[in-house]
């Protein structure tokens, strides 16, 4: 699974799922996690392990998100990365390769669960939910696509008392991402400037020609 996919699902699952009725411990805190939830901010730890059960170095950072369509997430360690998607692009900036990747963010949300923020209803018709029950002091729920073409076999969000406490996704290539939450501030106010990437000068910048957003999307 390629990093914006894999981040855009995280972050779609983590604020939109309420759209689904599926019942019980995880649902409920997930209901209660996501209800009047329109920006959010955090830190996160992101292990990937391969198919054949190969554990990567875990990395580390923040992220910080505003509905419907804006997010940004920094990778602080052990290498640094920002991926940062305006409502028009979505952003990936590489300092050590010196190099911007740059897609049109409709295009990665017809491909991953983005679309719900934008679209509460569409969860129903994209994913089946079912309780997981009660493991590693979570309580978890398990979402598979319903669409022809899943970018991931399945994600499990595990909730405590506080809310989304961690994410794990397998994608179809075997390999699986473990992301672990923390630090949430719901609702806090997030400068636009955020949310706006200029790619630094000197930097190759790789994609689809650059689209400027000099307001942030308003639900």
């Amino acid at each position: 699974m390629n990093r914006f996919i894999a981040f855009t699902a995280a972050i779609a699952l983590s604020l939109c799922a309420t759209a689904q009725a599926a019942t019980g411990a995880a649902r409920a805190r997930l209901d209660t996690f996501a209800t009047g939830l329109h920006s959010l901010t955090g830190k996160f730890a992101q292990t990937l392990t391969d198919a054949a059960g190969n554990a990567g170095k875990t990395s580390s950072g923040t992220l910080a998100l505003e509905a419907p369509r804006q997010f940004r997430w920094d990778t602080v360690t052990p290498y640094k990365q920002t991926i940062v998607a305006d409502g028009s692009r979505v952003w990936l900036y590489d300092p050590d390769l010196e190099q911007v990747t740059v897609r049109v963010q409709s295009t990665e949300e017809a491909h991953s669960p983005l679309t719900v923020l934008t679209d509460l209803k569409q969860m129903d018709r994209d994913f089946k939910v079912v309780e997981q029950g009660e493991h590693d002091g979570l309580n978890w729920l398990r979402l598979t696509s319903t669409g022809k073409d899943p970018q991931f076999d399945y994600a499990d969000l595990g909730f405590d008392a506080n809310g989304l406490a961690r994410m794990t996704f397998r994608d179809q290539l075997g390999a699986t991402t473990d992301i672990r939450f923390s630090g949430w501030q719901r609702n806090a106010s997030i400068p636009p400037a955020t949310f706006n990437f200029v790619p630094p000068k000197g930097a190759d910048v790789i994609g689809d020609a650059p689209v400027i957003t000099t307001q942030p999307l308003k639900n």
